[in-house]
């Protein structure tokens, strides 16, 4: 009933149901998008395209565009190249001065930023799309499919739809960011993952009531949440560094004293999220390109990197992702949290961490922590990462089923389930409501 009340209390601000309605909207129109075959494809050959791309690499990539990767879709590079436009404009922004400078200057520098990472993301489109398109025949679709063969019409009209496919789903993300309730990009994401969740569940389901293995799918279910549950300690957990503020002087009316308040600085045990697993993912096609490049594709070694960086399960696969994603994270975490910054903003505001002096020793002292609790950090994202493979060995779980017991799937529902709840709960908070995150009856105005 608690939860209900909260669901009214939600209905109830105009401005946050309005902005429910526009999200679910465009999110509706980005599934619509991914259904639509591209022009001159026989939908109803495309059977073999969708059964090869149900496992391994093609599969994962697959599950980012909800499915419009394996149904030839006007969406079906979905929206992954602004992702990795956004990731090299970050990179780049550690060594090139002028985009360190359009950093420090606020919301005009941003949105220069946010325009260069927008031509970044057609360029890589332009490189992506004759790619698909020219992989298609070789994924399973025979050449009766294409309806107006294979020429250069056929590839220039696309190559305009697959890149002006990813800028409209780049618009949507950006309008529910702005207009929505937030995370536009990591919604899209999100649902393309959501939409293919029930499919494999039921897929896997069906194959163990086939073996009369029911206790298994109740294993199963207990298993996957408590992996949800792990992935959540994951994001929220933090570690508080004490921090005392010395005395100040307010006016309210009157002058008064207010003794120095104690409060605390959260550093996140994962302040990277799921971009480490994102950049190792994307080195992982690496080693099986290498093994099938003309040099090496007929020699001993070539065959064992195919055969070994092909499948995303496997022994070697695994243990070099879970290598790189704990890398990785150490390097994003040292570009992404300011300690200099941190410890320069805390000496202006009067505050200092005790026993601790204030300026280059702070920033040494939070540089410390940060790589104490980054390393168990960089280990447990690690091990949800690869836990996929482990439920595949151990319990022969479905490939499209296991996907979503961790890795870069599980911890994108996870994180921006909770983003979005905290977004909803700000309105909530705003309008003296109890939030999503704590029920109870509604709060009074305070005048």
């Amino acid at each position: 009933m608690k939860f209900i009340e909260t669901l009214k209390n939600v209905w109830k601000i105009e401005e946050l149901r309005n902005r429910i309605i526009l999200t679910v909207g465009l999110l509706l129109v980005y599934r619509f998008g991914a259904q639509v075959v591209l022009p001159g494809i026989d939908a109803a050959q495309l059977e073999t395209l969708q059964s090869n791309t149900d496992s391994g690499l093609l599969g994962l990539l697959n599950a980012f565009t909800g499915g419009a990767f394996a149904n030839a879709s006007i969406f079906a590079l979905g929206i992954m190249p602004y992702i990795s436009a956004s990731i090299v404009v970050q990179l780049m922004g550690i060594a090139i001065p002028y985009l360190q400078k359009l950093q420090k200057e606020g919301a005009s520098g941003q949105k220069k930023i946010n325009q260069i990472t927008r031509w970044l993301t057609i360029a890589i489109c332009l490189v992506q799309a004759p790619g698909y398109l020219a992989s298609l025949p070789s994924l399973g679709i025979p050449q009766s499919a294409f309806l107006l063969g294979q020429g250069g019409l056929f590839y220039f009209s696309s190559i305009i739809i697959l890149v002006t496919g990813c800028i409209f789903a780049m618009w949507l993300g950006e309008k529910i960011t702005d207009k929505g309730i937030g995370n536009g990009i990591s919604l899209l994401i999100m649902v393309g993952i959501i939409a293919r969740m029930p499919l494999s569940f039921f897929q896997n389901a069906a194959s163990r009531l086939e073996g009369n293995n029911v206790m298994l799918i109740l294993i199963e279910l207990v298993l996957w949440f408590a992996i949800i549950f792990a992935s959540i300690m994951l994001i929220m957990a933090v570690r508080k560094i004490a921090v005392q503020y010395a005395r100040r002087t307010a006016t309210g009316g009157y002058e008064k004293n207010i003794m120095g308040s104690r409060q605390y600085i959260p550093l996140k045990l994962n302040a990277s999220g799921v971009m480490p697993i994102i950049f190792a993912q994307a080195i992982m096609f690496v080693p099986g390109l290498i093994g099938g490049t003309s040099m090496m594709k007929d020699s001993a070694a070539g065959q064992w990197l195919q055969s070994q960086f092909s499948d995303i399960f496997g022994f070697w696969y695994n243990l070099l992702f879970a290598f790189l994603i704990i890398i990785f994270t150490y390097f994003y975490t040292a570009i992404t949290v300011p300690t200099n910054k941190m410890a320069d903003d805390l000496k202006r505001s009067g505050g200092f961490i005790p026993g601790i002096r204030p300026g280059s020793e702070t920033s040494e002292y939070l540089d410390k922590i940060m790589s104490q609790i980054t390393l168990p950090g960089s280990i447990f994202l690690a091990l949800i990462a690869v836990f996929p493979a482990i439920v595949v060995k151990l319990m022969n779980v479905q490939s499209g089923w296991a996907l979503f017991f961790g890795g870069t799937s599980l911890l994108i529902l996870v994180g921006v389930a909770i983003d979005t709840m905290q977004q909803v709960n700000s309105y909530l908070l705003n309008r003296h409501y109890d939030g999503l995150m704590k029920t109870g009856k509604n709060r009074k105005a305070v005048a």
